[in-house]
């Protein structure tokens, strides 16, 4: 049955309404994953992509949690977006612009720059997780944990060293506002790993004993050096314990 020529006209004329007010309005960009680069820069296009690394840490961050369900885990991530408030609420202070000088459609302010002190924010929380957290906690394996925490701090380095640049060289920053947001991120993240290492981890036994902690299934791994390793022995005994009990039933 095909529709009368009154319900054509009147939705023509409904998406012609709104096609015409899209082309009037003014288009604001999700400026967290718009990032631009000179067409055939190689170089460019790698800081391009490597200025991403943000959502993956927070993507990261996001799978831990549903996963793991670890209070320190959780806390860190919490620290995380602590660190980006306080970034919003100095570029609205400062109000400083970006230093772009080609056709953009930016109209965020610069100062701070978020990347760096996001990233500086991570990498000194790692490093003091590392040498303060993890110092008195060794296993057998002294040697090959050390060279793992010195890789975990190598490659945390190398990529907020190549983010900040990059908000550099594809001019989205001054070399100021990236300096300022990498000091601003470093202080943040000392502040933040002081509170949690000195005030908030002492709480976790109790908050784990929590009705609501035991319903979302929340745990404190404070105390185990090597979270992968004890998993994976835990796990491989109950896999053999299991499969001896199902040979037992077999047999039976």
């Amino acid at each position: 049955m095909s529709s009368s020529p009154d319900l054509d006209s009147v939705v023509q004329q409904q998406v012609h309404h709104i096609v015409g007010g899209y082309n009037h309005s003014d288009w604001q960009p999700i400026t967290l994953t718009l990032v631009e680069y000179p067409k055939g820069d190689l170089l460019g296009k790698l800081l391009a992509w490597i200025s991403l690394a943000p959502l993956g840490i927070g993507a990261g961050f996001v799978a831990l949690i549903l996963f793991r369900r670890d209070l320190h885990t959780i806390v860190f991530f919490v620290g995380t977006l602590f660190n980006e408030c306080v970034n919003m609420a100095l570029k609205h202070w400062i109000q400083e612009p970006r230093p772009m000088t080609r056709s953009q459609i930016w109209t965020e302010y610069g100062m701070p720059s978020s990347h760096s002190q996001f990233m500086c924010f991570f990498t000194q929380y790692v490093l003091l997780f590392i040498f303060i957290r993890l110092h008195h906690m060794n296993n057998n394996n002294a040697r090959m944990e050390r060279l793992v925490r010195l890789l975990v701090l190598f490659v945390c380095s190398v990529a907020t060293f190549l983010v900040c640049y990059g908000r550099i060289y594809l001019q989205y920053h001054s070399l100021s506002q990236v300096m300022v947001g990498a000091v601003i991120g470093l202080i943040v993240g000392t502040v933040w790993f002081s509170l949690t290492h000195w005030f908030l981890t002492p709480l976790f036994p109790m908050v784990v004993s929590w009705k609501v902690s035991e319903l979302f299934l929340l745990r404190d791994t404070t105390l185990i050096p090597n979270i992968l390793w004890f998993e994976y022995t835990v796990t491989r005994q109950e896999a053999r314990a299991r499969a001896r009990k199902l040979v037992s039933m077999k047999s039976q």
